[in-house]
């Protein structure tokens, strides 16, 4: 304890590029957290910052602090500058004013769901979608008796399928017109926690249709959407555990197919800019750790205890962050993509901090040995 308040101290006398990592004994191994929807491990960033160069993350790497918009270790590239269409040309663009028509893949339970209240609570439209016809009614159901018929609406979509997806254009058309902010929350781990080699053939094909393939229709569909609409859109692209690059052991699918999300993000914005695409931008969006269940099934170890108390929160914490920062980015007409992100590194430190010097937080969720 001593040696870690002694980084701590020494963190504040660190020039703003410097890089601070914990001893390797304090780095918290990917295989503790075997995230799915969504993202309990967190890539946490480096404190150096770029508007121009899209930088590495680093688990457990000293934040910078600044605005979760354009803070984190993925700072994302140059900003688009826009194609648009001739509907999206500077006389025929129309401003992007609230309520926002917002679209959330994945978004009957978990991080998903709590987004789209918190969208609600700000008197926004939204778009609900699950495989699970089951789930879509009764999360519709619930949302609907508190926050009314007329700003909610739900369907069923398979996003590892095209026509489905095109299928939730169409509805999300019908019932709004248009999308505003269409978020990718979707995503998979099959539930299964093992080596690679003993996955089965049916796990390893749920996780990559769902987390790279499905991630690909559907920002197909969004995009094509949004450059058809004069006010144009933000999709949103939640990343996960692996997403840094770092290792993922015994859910080693999961953490390649985040990896991708990070790379997906890259690409469609360099493909969006070199089109001169202005009125549809593409970020990525990191919650953190999130105490879904499948998280807390994951606390059976004496250091998965401790960091999921230290540093989880619930989904509604998590989204009552994070729904005002998304909301700000069409408020402000910004065309600059971001990764936002809910634990920053000097937010993680801290509460680490406070954990080993006074005790805090300390059987917050699991009892610990």
């Amino acid at each position: 304890q001593r040696g870690f308040c002694f980084m701590l101290t020494s963190l504040m006398a660190i020039s703003p590029s410097a890089s601070l990592r914990f001893h390797p004994q304090l780095l918290i191994p990917s295989s503790l957290f075997p995230a799915k929807n969504h993202e309990f491990l967190f890539s946490l960033p480096h404190p150096r910052v770029s508007h121009h160069k899209f930088d590495s993350c680093g688990l457990l790497t000293v934040g910078s602090g600044q605005n979760p918009l354009r803070s984190g270790g993925n700072s994302i590239s140059n900003p688009l500058t826009i194609r648009a269409e001739a509907s999206s040309s500077p006389v025929n663009r129309q401003p992007m004013l609230p309520p926002y028509n917002v679209l959330i893949t994945g978004s009957t339970k978990g991080i998903g769901y709590a987004l789209a209240k918190e969208f609600l609570k700000a008197g926004d439209n939204i778009i609900i979608c699950s495989r699970s016809a089951e789930r879509v009614e009764s999360a519709l159901q619930s949302l609907r008796g508190e926050f009314g018929e007329q700003h909610v609406w739900g369907t069923t979509c398979d996003v590892r399928e095209g026509q489905d997806v095109k299928n939730l254009v169409a509805f999300a058309q019908q019932n709004l017109k248009y999308i505003d902010l269409w978020i990718n929350n979707a995503g998979s781990n099959a539930y299964s926690y093992k080596p690679l080699a003993e996955a089965s053939d049916e796990d390893l094909i749920e996780v990559v249709t769902t987390n790279t393939l499905g991630l690909m229709i559907c920002c197909r569909e969004a995009v094509n959407m949004m450059l058809n609409q004069p006010r144009g859109g933000h999709i949103f692209n939640i990343d996960g555990a692996g997403s840094d690059g770092r290792p993922t052991p015994r859910f080693a699918a999961y953490g390649a197919t985040k990896r991708s999300v990070v790379h997906l993000t890259k690409s469609l914005q360099a493909e969006l800019r070199m089109q001169d695409v202005k009125n549809v931008v593409v970020h990525n969006l990191s919650p953190g750790m999130v105490t879904t269940d499948l998280l807390m099934s994951g606390a059976t170890t004496k250091q998965a205890k401790f960091f999921i108390n230290v540093l989880a929160e619930p989904a509604e914490v998590v989204a009552e962050y994070l729904v005002p920062i998304v909301r700000s980015i069409p408020a402000n007409g910004s065309t600059k993509p971001t990764y936002i992100r809910f634990l920053t590194g000097l937010k993680a430190y801290s509460q680490i901090f406070s954990r080993l010097a006074f005790g805090a937080r300390r059987n917050r969720y699991v009892l610990e040995d």
